[in-house]
């Protein structure tokens, strides 16, 4: 599973990926925070939701999102501190709109809650906004969703090849199993199935709601 930045696909140097990517047959996973242009840009920058309808339409020639061998999900996070939407009636409105406006095609969407950490946590720390956030989170506790979290089934790797419990504590680099320094893919001699998982505050944003994992909401 490649967690993927749909601009790098149009990014001089890397006009290969999306081959090597369908050639392996590699299941993509792409943050597309909206359906309407206005937002994500708001969100990512000028000319980026252009970009990546670009690289969604480069997907989709190569049988992305077309084919089932070839799955593409999209994701969704919310532009503020709030809990995402229901993730059935938004795949639905994303399906229609980026079909009948840019001919995009795509398998499934996931609906995530934004964590409290990097950059967003910073600005809800700017905007005093912090707490509050945590308590909706803590509050929204689900229990519901707890067999399904993407720690308990699956491990992230970075570009380097180090290993994290996931893709969020490899974000604040806290190394797979609460070793000491991080582990490499090349130094994993045992199956890592039944060591410990680290959690801290932010594992709140996947248990909240419906909750929020590689596979989208956790719970109905």
């Amino acid at each position: 599973m490649d967690r993927c930045n749909l601009t790098i696909l149009n990014e001089p140097g890397y006009e290969w990926l999306a081959g090597f990517l369908a050639e392996n047959q590699v299941e993509v996973v792409a943050s597309l925070p909206c359906y309407l242009e206005g937002n994500v840009d708001k969100q990512r920058g000028k000319g980026v939701f252009q970009r990546s309808i670009e690289g969604l339409n480069q997907l989709n020639e190569l049988g992305y999102g077309r084919t089932k061998a070839l799955s593409l999900s999209l994701v969704f996070n919310p532009q503020g501190p709030v809990l995402p939407p229901e993730q059935s009636g938004l795949e639905a409105a994303y399906k229609t709109h980026l079909k009948d406006a840019f001919g995009v095609e795509f398998t499934q969407l996931f609906t995530l809650a934004n964590m409290p950490i990097k950059r967003f946590g910073s600005t809800l720390i700017s905007k005093g906004e912090f707490d509050d956030y945590m308590a909706l989170l803590k509050g929204s506790f689900n229990a519901q969703t707890l067999p399904g979290l993407m720690c308990k089934s699956l491990i992230s790797v970075d570009w380097r090849g180090y290993l994290y419990d996931c893709d969020f504590n490899q974000q604040l680099e806290m190394p797979l199993g609460g070793a000491s320094k991080p582990v490499h893919i090349a130094q994993l001699a045992d199956n890592v199935a039944g060591a410990p998982i680290r959690v801290a505050e932010h594992c709140y944003g996947c248990t909240a709601g419906q909750g929020s994992s590689c596979g989208g909401a956790l719970a109905d």
